[in-house]
């Protein structure tokens, strides 16, 4: 559900902190090194070469998330992820995975709100071909309707599995996002509708694609074993030769009017086992000067068992079974979320009641220099655990470049988490978690609905802004032949 690119809590390993001896503050940690260049074309390049590794991490991510989605497409940009994997002009349909899987490497991609993110890790001596692989993707995709028609079914299987099936799926995929916002598109869940699925064409396909998958609209952030002038070189080979479109990138201006009023829904779902609630709030864009201490906060309320939440809730209440926080630095003020399923017998109210009172606790108490310390050395472990790969070097940078538009950022922020203080903590909780902000979600079992009570239905409101989608004229792509060969348009 998440990526946090510097703390990365949601897929790196838990941290485990630093000695208390160890103050946060004076770590020194080695900057992010890189080498960047810019194509005439606009694809963004930034090489890491490091020869003490045995393999390349390649990084290719496109300023294009569920917020592009267009008018009655919702869940295309998620829909798009896949079929990218698809054929090519020179690439048949599972060569990507041969030249990854096949070879001891591993792929994967991933939708959010602002971005689409494209990575490989793979034996060195395997980046050129996957480096042609990449801009093949690039300039050359292939839409066929069997292609569509397949992956349009993953996509929707998808969809019943982790949002229909899952105990939570509605909450996590549909709810969460939903009753954060009225007006901005990080309303519409990114996982889509099964009609807006359905109802996607070859065209939306083409159209999308020229839209956002372009030069001029990407990174690549390559890091590992290699020659940094043979990369250049193969850059130069690979990628210089896609055009840059002439038609503007379409940018959706969309502003979320500022909350000043509590908001609540209950909502009940088939085949929940234990009902959850959420707290949901408004952080600020990533420009703000301010996030560093939303991620110390972050690592203050949810960061191993001896978080506030986990110890609180968890171990000494026993009121949850399980805790959890959402939220990443998006490039609009974001939606950040505090939650909790709860235990057997306990209530949605008591769950609300002791996470906002955690939240309440943060926002009017100090936190102490101890618990600060602990905090901030968990993100530090967790950044240089993730920093010992060229996957995660390469995630890291990627992640400060679309986040933040700085390579630098990750280096800045980190610096900053570490001269945070208990005033910047209570000042930001103070603002974050302002009773006025707060959209709670109380999610139980259909069997638990009083009778005649229908509850409050969250939907996605018609005002949510959306591009419409249209094909530009001087559209080229390449659409499979009905004899099977690859026919330019």
């Amino acid at each position: 559900m998440k990526r946090l690119l510097l703390a990365a809590a949601a897929f790196l390993p838990l941290a485990i902190a630093a000695p208390a001896a160890v103050q946060a503050q004076s770590a020194t940690i080695a900057p992010l090194n890189y080498h960047y260049r810019q194509l005439p074309n606009g694809l963004r390049v930034y090489a890491m070469p490091d020869p003490s590794t045995a393999n390349v991490a390649i990084q290719v991510w496109y300023r294009v998330g569920s917020r592009d989605d267009p008018q009655g497409r919702s869940g295309f940009a998620h829909l798009f992820e896949h079929m990218l994997f698809k054929s090519t002009r020179n690439m048949p349909d599972r060569m990507f995975r041969q030249l990854t899987q096949d070879v001891g490497g591993t792929f994967n991609a991933s939708t959010h709100a602002d971005y689409t993110d494209y990575w490989e890790i793979a034996p060195a001596n395997q980046l050129r071909r996957l480096l042609w692989a990449e801009s093949e993707r690039m300039g050359s995709l292939v839409v066929d309707p069997a292609a569509l028609e397949a992956e349009t079914d993953v996509v929707k299987e998808e969809l019943r599995q982790r949002v229909l099936a899952s105990p939570y799926g509605r909450l996590f995929y549909l709810y969460l996002s939903q009753s954060n916002f009225t007006v901005h598109p990080y309303g519409r869940p990114g996982i889509g509708s099964i009609e807006d699925l359905e109802s996607a064409s070859i065209d939306d396909v083409r159209a999308f694609h020229a839209a956002y998958y372009r030069p001029d609209n990407a990174i690549m952030v390559v890091a590992g074993n290699f020659d940094l002038a043979q990369f250049n070189a193969w850059v130069d080979e690979y990628f210089a030769p896609i055009a840059r479109p002439a038609r503007p990138i379409p940018r959706l201006d969309a502003r979320e009017p500022e909350r000043t009023q509590p908001r609540s829904f209950t909502t009940y779902a088939p085949n929940v086992p234990l009902p959850a609630v959420l707290a949901n709030f408004i952080h600020p864009g990533a420009a703000s000067p301010d996030i560093p201490v939303i991620y110390v906060i972050d690592a203050i309320l949810q960061q191993g068992q001896s978080s506030r939440l986990y110890n609180s809730l968890v171990y000494d209440q026993r009121v949850a079974s399980q805790i959890l926080t959402n939220w990443e630095p998006n490039l609009d003020p974001g939606g950040y979320t505090v939650g909790a399923i709860l235990s057997a017998g306990r209530t949605v109210e008591e769950g609300e009641a002791a996470l906002l009172g955690q939240l309440a606790r943060l926002r009017d108490e100090p936190v102490g220099q101890a618990e600060l310390d602990e905090a901030k050395n968990e993100i530090v472990t967790t950044t240089l655990q993730g920093r010992e790969t060229a996957f995660g070097r390469s995630a890291e940078l990627a992640g400060a470049v679309f986040s933040y538009n700085d390579p630098e950022a990750a280096d800045r922020i980190l610096a900053a988490i570490q001269r945070v203080t208990p005033a910047d903590v209570q000042r930001v909780a103070r603002t974050l978690f302002a009773d006025n902000r707060r959209v709670v979600v109380r999610y139980q079992s259909d069997e638990s609905r009083p009778q005649g009570v229908t509850g409050d239905v969250i939907e996605t409101s018609p005002d949510i802004a959306a591009l419409p989608l249209t094909v530009p004229t001087d559209l080229a792509v390449h659409v499979l032949a009905p004899g099977g060969g690859g026919a330019t348009r």
